[in-house]
């Protein structure tokens, strides 16, 4: 097991572009962020978007829970590996060491899907990674686009909007500001989202609650 993690992460290295990560500035408007396009080498996305499972169900899934291709899994290898937890430290300042990681994939968008929030208290920052081919004409119309807002009541006063496509990456420390929702858009819409979490009672109730979320959401879907 030992040999099978290190070897998916030497496989990670030919999948995320960990250079262009590292040389990238963090963004303050409307507040703190990175984003970085095409994260996911382009070489490499193919064969991951192959490697996701087909996803039916809304919701989000632990990582842990489902199947996935060995790209897929070594790109999460890489996600919640040593060398990225220390660049995300670094630009932003803080200490994740011995921060717990929770790590879903989300393969469809709903109607009720995009509202504006700000994410949990417990989770310390919000990582997500979009999988999706960059030519749909939803994207295009700006349905399903992440929007950075600038309060918590218009959707429309954003400072920066992300297409969720083509291996981009969002990387933004939570805070009571935090404010972020996109446009409706119904259907397949792939995104790996990954917190850091605080060790708080309420992270591991999270953390709980979408373990059991996805297994009756499971056996749902097998009755």
């Amino acid at each position: 097991m030992t040999r099978k993690r290190e070897f998916n992460t030497d496989f990670a290295m030919e999948i995320l572009d960990f250079d262009r990560l590292d040389a990238q500035a963090v963004a303050h408007d409307p507040f703190a962020h990175i984003l970085l396009p095409r994260f996911v080498l382009p070489d490499a996305l193919p064969g991951v978007v192959a490697a996701l499972p087909e996803m039916r169900a809304r919701g989000s899934f632990p990582i842990g829970a489902l199947r996935l291709g060995p790209a897929a899994r070594a790109l999460v290898d890489g996600l919640e590996g040593l060398a990225f937890r220390r660049i995300i430290a670094a630009k932003f300042g803080l200490d994740l060491g011995g921060a717990p990681v929770m790590t879903t994939l989300r393969g469809n968008s709903g109607e009720r899907d995009g509202q504006i929030h700000t994410d949990s208290s417990a989770k310390r920052v919000t990582i997500l990674l979009y999988l999706n081919p960059g030519n749909g004409a939803a994207w295009a119309r700006q349905d399903g686009c992440l929007r950075l807002l600038r309060n918590g009541t218009d959707l429309d006063d954003y400072a920066v909007e992300v297409p969720p496509t083509d291996g981009a990456l969002l990387v933004f420390p939570n805070g009571p500001t935090t404010f972020h929702g996109h446009r409706q858009f119904v259907g397949k819409r792939y995104v790996i989202q990954m917190n850091y979490m605080t060790t708080s009672t309420k992270a591991k109730a999270e953390m709980r609650r979408h373990h059991v979320s996805a297994f009756v959401k499971r056996l749902t879907r097998a009755a």
